[in-house]
């Protein structure tokens, strides 16, 4: 054994310091051979495995919903993640989502963009239904999974949840319209057509979905339950002035470039006893801010309506109790598309406890939330890190960490550490192919603890399933060599 001044003995030296050794955890039937003798290090293990800590070496586990529902570390079953593109953020909440599932959690990705986590969904045996022009689409006045569930529960339960089903239709249409005049409606707009809507069900057979045209044909055709919230008194022409503005918005929907997307019946329904659900808008063109608003709105309508209509089943012993974790990423591009998004995430983040429902924010910097319109969807957006359980950084810029911490506490060590791994990798030569030195490097903040740095090492499955640069590798074989370089 080493002395106060080092190794005593043939080849032995002063040292100045002895760096204690890295600490490991197993359990008694991997290293039984150690026990009683191994010491466990302060590092989380409940949760799904995420990687080593940087400095002892141990398993680092963790994630919203096992952290709220068993360890209770947090109050609030989310997370938000920040850190530069590149850095394996959505690799890291990938490798949740599969964590999650295998405990009969399930995931919900209602929007991807890119796509991230199709091929991660398919692998799972979940349901990935693709939507955009001519791929599919999804019928807004549909009530999908809750008018099943409403149908099955009957009674009082069942026009309960029949009457939150027309809430939730009533307020999709409103968002799309919002969407497209990029202005919220009149508050008369909104009674004339909850009246319509209600007219239109009532005349619906059922087991059938009233279709956008329909509901265009009611307004056409000014039936008495609608023309009485109009105050029209009989007066023809006082009724097209009130509902002339509802309709020319309804027809720019339906003529406009949402149509053929909204105006048909839904593609393919959520099944809710799927493992997995997969929402797939990245055939949607990143210009195309408009549709991908839409879509955005009603991939969450639609599965959150099935989260609801599932815990309705559920509480009459008609179904099993099951939790989901939803994941947002590319947040960004959700919140400058509309404000009625940021208004639908922002009420999910104060929900998601009474819903059973997780959820995982992803984007750049803070500085995202500082584009919105307004000064009140900034300070919402700005609501989701200061309400979030958890807080990711992945590498991120001093001047953002200096901002970030005075929203989450972070130390000066904390902002440094994250600092050094926004650095772009070195120079590579003879051909090599560096990487950037902080990726995979994660640092976890809960409330006032201090931070947890992680490194993710991916296993080769994850690799295949979640390549987000796939484009740029399949074309690395057919770019052409530049005359006088060599290859």
């Amino acid at each position: 054994m080493p002395g106060a001044r080092g190794w005593p003995g043939p080849g032995g030296g002063e040292i100045s310091h002895l760096d204690p050794p890295t600490m490991w955890r197993a359990t008694t039937v991997q290293a039984c051979g150690l026990w009683p003798f191994a010491a466990g290090s302060g590092s989380p293990m409940t949760g799904v495995p995420l990687g080593q800590h940087l400095y002892t070496g141990a398993t680092v586990c963790g994630d919203p919903i096992s952290w709220f529902t068993r360890a209770r570390y947090i109050s609030n079953p989310s997370l938000f993640m920040l850190g530069m593109p590149g850095l394996g953020k959505s690799t890291l909440v990938n490798r949740m989502l599969i964590g999650l599932a295998a405990t009969g959690v399930v995931p919900l990705v209602l929007g991807d963009l890119k796509p991230d986590y199709a091929d991660t969904v398919r692998a799972l045996g979940g349901q990935v239904i693709s939507i955009g022009r001519g791929v599919g689409g999804i019928n807004i006045l549909d009530p999908g999974a809750m008018g099943a569930a409403a149908e099955r529960l009957g009674g009082t339960a069942g026009q309960s949840l029949a009457a939150e089903a027309h809430g939730r239709v009533l307020n999709m249409v409103a968002a799309l319209i919002s969407v497209v005049r990029t202005r919220p409606m009149e508050d008369h707009e909104q009674s004339v057509l909850a009246a319509a809507l209600h007219h239109l069900r009532e005349r619906t057979p059922s087991g059938q979905a009233p279709l956008l045209p329909d509901l265009l044909a009611v307004l056409q055709e000014g039936p008495d339950r609608v023309r009485a919230v109009t105050l029209d008194r009989g007066d023809d022409t006082r009724y097209r002035d009130a509902v002339d503005p509802l309709h020319r918005s309804l027809l720019g929907i339906l003529d406009g470039p949402l149509g053929r997307t909204f105006s048909s019946s839904t593609s393919t329904r959520i099944d809710p006893a799927a493992p997995a659900v997969c929402i797939d808008i990245s055939r949607i063109g990143e210009s195309d801010t408009q549709l991908t608003a839409a879509a955005m709105l009603a991939a969450w309508s639609d599965g959150l309506g099935t989260v609801a209509a599932a815990h309705a089943l559920a509480d009459a012993g008609l179904a099993p109790r099951r939790w989901y974790f939803t994941v947002l990423d590319e947040l960004w591009r959700p919140l400058r598309a509309a404000s009625g998004i940021v208004d639908r995430i922002d009420a999910l983040t104060r929900l998601n406890r009474s819903l059973g429902l997780g959820d995982a924010k992803i984007t750049h910097t803070l500085k995202d939330a500082e584009a919105l319109g307004s000064e009140s969807d900034r300070a919402k957006a700005r609501g989701f890190v200061e309400r979030a359980g958890m807080v990711v950084c992945a590498g991120l810029p001093r001047t953002e960490m200096e901002e970030l911490g005075r929203v989450v506490g972070l130390s000066r060590r904390e902002i440094d550490l994250v600092s050094s791994w926004s650095s772009p990798p070195g120079w590579a030569v003879n051909g090599g192919h560096g990487e950037p030195p902080g990726r995979g490097n994660f640092l976890i903040k809960v409330g006032g603890r201090p931070g947890i740095p992680i490194k993710v090492a991916i296993t080769q499955t994850e690799r295949d399933l979640h390549n987000t640069n796939s484009r740029w590798a399949a074309g690395a074989q057919t770019l052409p060599t530049a005359r006088g370089a060599t290859r």
